[in-house]
């Protein structure tokens, strides 16, 4: 993509690459990048698999509109209003993926959503996974540096099929000022698998996000992964749902969040529904400076044969293990960093090793900043 790189600076260049952009796309099977309301680019490189700017792919194909606004709400809230009253009259900007029955990505697809200089961003996703479809994909989430303000408003409609598998990586690298509210749902059908991993290490001014997962059919499966760390002067209100809708279905919800002076509320929910239900809530919390960390889980049972768990803990770094550390070597800034990495470095069951690879990317681009 030699004619997108010279039109990009090279301080925004590295600013998408931290989200997990690569410019080569060597690694990618697929790209889409949108700068303010302007799409540079969308294209896919794998048969079966579709990356379209969402208004073209509403007009190539007419049964879209079905899914369209259909898991998200348009008057849900203020935000999801706004967003479909820009629509209405500018058209919508994001994209929609699709992925036709028993097709795979080895390699993720990529998309960057990037505020440069308007004052709010507006995007709309689709994403569909057919039956025995497997769909990965990264999206990263950034602003130039020095905004003195922005705001983004994102809203994603995610559809599972039967046998399929969607993982979903997000890495948001916002800017100190800028406010992101995103709205995205999901729905799983029978035997299929939802992967949703959410990164951000770097300052935002505020995020509020809530996404639900609606595990609809037979054994479906969620599990919901996020790291967090929140400096000073960052607002997080971040959760996620999961209703265990279909027999069998079971979701996992894991957080890893630390503050060093930011506030984070950390909101989970799983509502057992149907017969022979699971559901595991786990939020761990670390406090390295004075901030605040909210955790909030919450399990609902509606009947007696769904089995829901939850633990939560919030604390500081233990003298004795950083002691333990140093008498191995370590200055005491090195056995803090080591054990900050360990703790952020969360193991995500069924994610392929490139995904992996990029988290563990940003947890490293992370640590000169703990």
């Amino acid at each position: 993509m030699p004619e997108i790189i010279d039109e990009i600076p090279e301080e925004d260049k590295k600013r998408m690459e931290l989200s997990g952009f690569e410019f080569d796309a060597r690694k990618r099977s697929g790209s889409f990048i949108q700068r303010d309301q302007h799409i540079h680019l969308s294209s896919s490189k794998v048969e079966g698999i579709e990356m379209l700017p969402i208004e073209i792919a509403l007009k190539k194909y007419d049964w879209l509109k079905d899914y369209y606004w259909n898991l998200v709400d348009r008057d849900k809230d203020e935000y999801t209003k706004f967003v479909a009253e820009k629509e209405e009259k500018e058209g919508p900007r994001g994209f929609v993926v699709l992925a036709r029955k028993g097709s795979k990505n080895i390699f993720p697809l990529q998309s960057c959503l990037f505020m440069k200089s308007a004052e709010i961003q507006t995007v709309h996703n689709i994403i569909i996974a057919e039956e025995g479809a497997e769909l990965h994909l990264i999206t990263g989430c950034t602003s130039s540096i020095g905004r003195e303000k922005g705001t983004h408003y994102g809203i994603t409609e995610i559809y599972v099929g039967k046998d399929a598998q969607v993982s979903n990586t997000m890495i948001h690298t916002w800017g100190e000022n800028i406010n992101v509210c995103p709205r995205s749902a999901t729905k799983v059908e029978e035997n299929g698998t939802f992967l949703s991993n959410y990164i951000s290490l770097k300052p935002v001014g505020k995020v509020q996000m809530y996404p639900v997962a609606d595990l609809a059919g037979k054994n479906s499966v969620a599990r919901f992964n996020s790291v967090v760390l929140a400096p000073k002067g960052s607002h997080l209100d971040l959760g996620q749902r999961a209703l265990l809708n279909g027999e069998g279905s079971s979701a996992e919800l894991i957080s890893r969040v630390i503050t060093s002076g930011g506030v984070v509320f950390a909101r989970s929910h799983i509502v057992g529904i149907s017969d022979n239900t699971k559901g595991h809530i786990e939020c761990k919390g670390l406090i390295l400076e004075d901030g605040v960390i909210h955790s909030i889980p919450e399990v609902e049972g509606r009947l007696k044969n769904t089995e829901l768990t939850h633990e939560a803990a919030v604390g500081k770094i233990a003298r004795d293990e950083i002691e333990y550390l140093m008498a191995r070597g370590l200055d005491e800034e090195e056995a803090t960093a080591t054990i900050i990495r360990g703790f952020l470095d969360v193991r995500i069951k069924g994610l392929p090793d490139s995904l992996q690879k990029e988290i563990d990317a940003a947890i490293d681009a992370a640590e000169s900043g703990f």
